[in-house]
Formats: C-alpha cells, sequence, structure tokens
C-alpha cells in the first residue's frame, strides 16, 4: 500500500496527492450524466413462500433497460408502514448467464440465495444484473468472458472504466428501490458477496441515500496482487488510482456511513496480510470523521471465499442495527 500522510482535510480535498472523492472520480472517468426516466415496468409478479417475487425492467442509460428481481415480504405494500430496502449486488464466479438469478433463489445456491433470506427479515429486496451478466450476457456475437473484456476495454479507451459504468448503473438501482411505494428511502442499505463487494465499497462514497453497506469476502489490495501475483476481476481496476492510495483508501471514503465487511482468513482472493493493514486505513479514516464505531469487520478463522451462517449473522445484524429503527 503507498503510505500517506495527509490530515481529514486535505484527503477530503486532495491536496498533496493523497486519495480524495474528487482524485478517485478523476481516475474513475468523471462525474455521471445525470439521471433520466427510469420508465419503470412490472413485467410479471410471482408468490413465493413469504414474499411476491417481480420481475421489473428499467432503464439505466436513455438507450439501455435492464432487468431486475424485486423481492416484497408479504404485508409489506404501498397501503402498508414502508420498510427498509436493500440492492443486492451478485457475485462474478464465472457465472456470467446466472446474475441476479442467484440471489433471487433462481438458480444455484443456496448459500448465495441472500436477496430471499433478507426478504425473509422483512426487507424489501432488489437484485439487478450487473453489466456481462445474465439478461446482459451477450452483445452481438460476444458473451462471458470475452465480453467482459470488450466491456472493460470500451470505457478504457472512452477515458473511463468498466468501474465507472457499474457505479452508474448501481445509482440507478437505488433511484429504482427509492422509489418503490412500499420502501422508506430514508432507510437503505445494500450488500454483496465477492465481486458484489467489491461493487458495495465502489457505489458506497457515491450514494449517501446508503445507509448501511456490507461487503462479503472481497477487498483484493493492489499490494496483495503485486506480491502473490494475483489476477481479479475487472471492477477492481481503477486507472491511476494506485498514484493516490489503495483499494482500501476507496473503502475509507464512505465514512461516515454504517460499514460491515467480512473476511475469511484462508480467502486467495483477498490475502489476510494485506487485508488487516487494510482495515487499519479504513479504521483510520472512519475515526477521521468521529464514525469510528460505525465500522466493524469479521475475520473468520480458517474459512475461504465463503458466506458462512456467522458471516450472515454479521450481515443481518448490521442491517438491523441501522435499517430497522424505529
Amino acid at each position: 500500500m503507498i503510505e500517506q500522510t495527509v490530515t481529514p482535510a486535505q484527503a477530503e480535498s486532495g491536496e498533496r496527492g493523497g486519495p480524495s472523492k474528487k482524485k478517485l472520480l478523476e481516475c474513475l472517468g468523471g462525474e455521471w450524466p445525470k439521471g433520466g426516466p427510469l420508465d419503470a415496468k412490472v413485467e410479471r409478479t410471482e408468490q413465493k413462500d413469504g414474499y411476491r417475487l417481480q420481475r421489473i425492467t428499467y432503464l439505466v442509460e436513455p438507450e439501455e433497460r435492464i432487468a431486475a428481481y424485486l423481492l416484497v415480504p408479504d404485508g409489506i405494500t404501498a397501503k402498508s408502514r414502508p420498510a427498509p430496502g436493500i440492492c443486492l449486488w451478485h457475485q462474478h464466479n464465472g457465472a456470467y448467464d446466472i446474475g441476479k438469478d442467484e440471489p433471487a433463489g433462481l438458480k444455484q445456491g443456496p448459500m448465495h440465495q441472500t436477496g430471499v433470506a433478507l426478504a425473509r427479515e422483512g426487507y424489501v429486496v432488489l437484485c439487478p444484473d450487473a453489466a456481462g451478466f445474465g439478461e446482459r450476457n451477450h452483445h452481438g456475437k460476444l458473451n462471458g468472458r470475452n465480453l467482459e473484456h470488450y466491456l472493460f476495454g470500451r470505457y478504457v479507451v472512452e477515458g473511463k472504466c468498466l468501474a465507472w459504468k457499474n457505479i452508474l448503473d448501481m445509482r440507478r438501482a437505488v433511484d429504482y428501490i427509492a422509489s418503490r411505494p412500499e420502501v422508506d428511502a430514508e432507510r437503505l442499505g445494500c450488500y454483496g458477496h465477492s465481486m458484489g463487494s467489491t461493487h458495495t465499497w465502489l457505489v458506497g462514497p457515491w450514494e449517501p441515500r446508503l445507509k448501511a453497506l456490507v461487503g462479503n469476502c472481497c477487498m483484493p489490495t493492489y499490494a496483495a496482487m503485486d506480491r502473490t501475483d494475483l489476477i481479479h476481476c475487472f471492477p477492481n481496476y481503477v486507472p491511476g488510482w494506485r498514484q493516490y492510495g489503495d483499494i482500501p483508501d476507496i473503502v475509507g471514503l464512505i465514512a461516515p456511513r454504517a460499514l460491515h465487511l467480512n473476511f475469511g482468513e484462508t480467502d486467495d482472493g483477498s490475502p489476510i496480510q494485506e487485508v488487516k493493514a487494510g482495515l487499519e486505513t479504513i479504521r483510520s479514516a472512519y475515526r477521521s470523521k468521529k464514525a469510528e464505531d460505525r465500522f466493524t469487520y469479521y475475520i473468520e478463522p480458517g474459512s475461504g471465499h465463503i458466506l458462512s451462517d456467522e458471516m450472515f449473522q454479521r450481515v443481518k445484524a448490521h442491517f438491523a442495527r441501522y435499517l430497522k429503527t424505529a
């Protein structure tokens, strides 16, 4: 990790070349376009055990409509007391054709059918496809890994990066869930495992409507990539950021909003030596905002790249603490 000696004020303003939102925005590719109409459509609704599953579509850009699943707990309606809402970012796992279907309980599982589990806890949950996954896993002749390569290269030559596009799409997801009449827009959170965790800390600095954020098993640092020859998925690569800091410096920009991170001690995708150093970087960022108690983490001894029962208990406890308020 690149060492920086900057005050909190300097970090926020970008003075002395330290990590800041201003510098991060430049590296990502600049401001996102202003959101236009969502033009959201509920295409079908199916009753499940304890919740209603809706397939919906909405615009993330004027010419790009994507699909997502919305899980609404039984008893939660537009006329009832609004419920907290959670955006759920799916994992990578090379499962390009799966995307949102796993957390929505339709494929894979049961470990990562977390949208279903959270809906049964009383949250309205939105599960969208990330670019290149699920129903977005096609572009002309391209799909799968080739499409992922194409998308990364396309945004780089435009002066942006795939992380920029992911953040744009996630902010539109927050627009959508906040617009739902069953949802209390003042009680929103997000969760993700693996690449979904990457998406959590990517969107976190840019989405103040998210009051509680949880990432499970993914904070690969550039320092760890150098030490272990680690190759990771494309959203982790923000062009030019290494001159200002490392990935934990991005995560720290979420402060002072409530953040919890889970890790497996033996997870090769997030080498624990660098994770532990990165956690101190994040803790320092929260301390500078007088919000140290709003950052928590858990490292499970002997576990790898999983969502264990204990990890998920901590996910639920974080959301209960910060979203299930009177």
